[in-house]
């Protein structure tokens, strides 16, 4: 495959940010750089280290590939996909990671990676396809990549998508069967402790041959309710996502669903845009919103939902959208939607022919 990042597979814009930072920096931690060393790994992309290291920064496909490209020059270890691919454990794809934990069973995490992986690594595509008693699950990627590169990032993927059936049905998942678009390397002994399935090389599309029958064993670990509060999340983040994404609006949405509620300043914020306060607000102010409004609308859907699909308890609800306490919450409540949330819930269950519950 050549290195030409103008031929597309799969419609991406290369230069458009929002693929969170957080993989890089665990990038430069596998390979131990100390701060003074960071500049080596953002090497071409137009990053400093300060913009990089603030946890909100969001990189396009293009700073991040060349950062993937740097880290395997400087660790001259032809390993590193392995272990970068035991270093992005669930908790590192945000709500996509909770969602997948949380899924009912294989089939369903699966159609998770599915649908949300755009919101976290947009260079890659999934797609599910059943062939008789066979799940096929086919990834590609937004461009085509050299050889190495291409070794790399099969690598993490194939790790990360094994470890995530293993939690999900308790055990190795021996009996899969992936096959990888690059040709073996000399180091393939060290792939079975990674991977245990059966491996083979050499074609043209990386995909991952499941039997149905374990896609479909329950997840002992699944839950319910943080698997649809997840999906929520992501589902909100994907529409943001699928809409004006050149705007600061959308920008700021996706750094506030990227993190706990309401905790993001506009001080943060505009940092990790590289613009000050002031102008942020000016461009806000441009498309017709503020800091303020796009995370009060963020954290009243959040609160609705919490209401609608949940038996959680005020204080609860308030404890997860990050308020001080209670009584802050039920407040805020009462400004965005003219009642209490203990007032809205009972209305909820009101019948309909005693009146409608209160506008959204």
């Amino acid at each position: 495959m050549t290195g030409d990042l103008s031929k597309t597979m799969h419609a991406i814009d290369l230069n458009q940010a929002c693929i969170p930072s957080n993989y890089s920096r665990l990038i430069a931690r596998e390979l131990g750089l100390q701060e003074r060393d960071v500049a080596d790994l953002l090497k071409l992309t137009q990053l400093s280290v300060d913009q990089f290291l603030q946890d909100d920064s969001l990189l396009t496909p293009r700073q991040q590939l060349q950062i993937l490209q740097n880290s395997i020059q400087l660790a001259k270890d032809e390993t590193l996909g392995l272990r970068l691919g035991q270093r992005m454990t669930s908790p590192t794809h945000g709500a996509m990671g909770f969602l997948v934990n949380s899924s009912p069973d294989l089939l369903t995490a699966l159609k998770a990676f599915q649908a949300f992986l755009p919101t976290r690594m947009n260079l890659a595509r999934l797609s599910l396809d059943t062939r008789q008693d066979w799940l096929e699950v086919t990834c590609t990627f937004g461009m085509e990549l050299q050889e190495e590169l291409l070794r790399v990032l099969s690598e993490i993927f194939t790790i990360i998508l094994f470890d995530c059936a293993e939690f999900i049905v308790g055990r190795p998942l021996k009996e899969a069967v992936i096959c990888f678009a690059h040709q073996e390397p000399h180091y393939s002994d060290l792939y079975s402790s990674h991977i245990p399935g059966a491996m083979e090389f050499g074609h043209r599309t990386i995909s991952l041959r499941i039997p149905l029958e374990v896609c479909k064993v329950p997840n002992a670990s699944a839950n319910h309710e943080n698997y649809m509060m997840a999906l929520q999340q992501c589902e909100t983040m994907l529409a943001q996502l699928q809409s004006s994404k050149s705007t600061c609006k959308y920008q700021i949405q996706r750094m506030m669903l990227s993190h706990p509620p309401g905790v993001l300043s506009e001080e943060e914020a505009a940092a990790a845009l590289f613009i000050s306060k002031r102008t942020l607000a000016r461009r806000l102010k441009q498309e017709g919103t503020g800091f303020r409004q796009i995370r009060d609308d963020i954290l009243s859907q959040q609160a609705l939902g919490y209401l609608r699909d949940s038996q959680l308890s005020i204080e609860a609800m308030a404890e997860l959208l990050n308020y001080h306490d209670s009584a802050n919450f039920r407040r805020a409540f009462k400004r965005w939607f003219k009642v209490t949330p203990e007032d809205y819930r009972r209305q909820l269950y009101v019948p309909a022919a005693c009146g409608r519950g209160p506008d959204k």
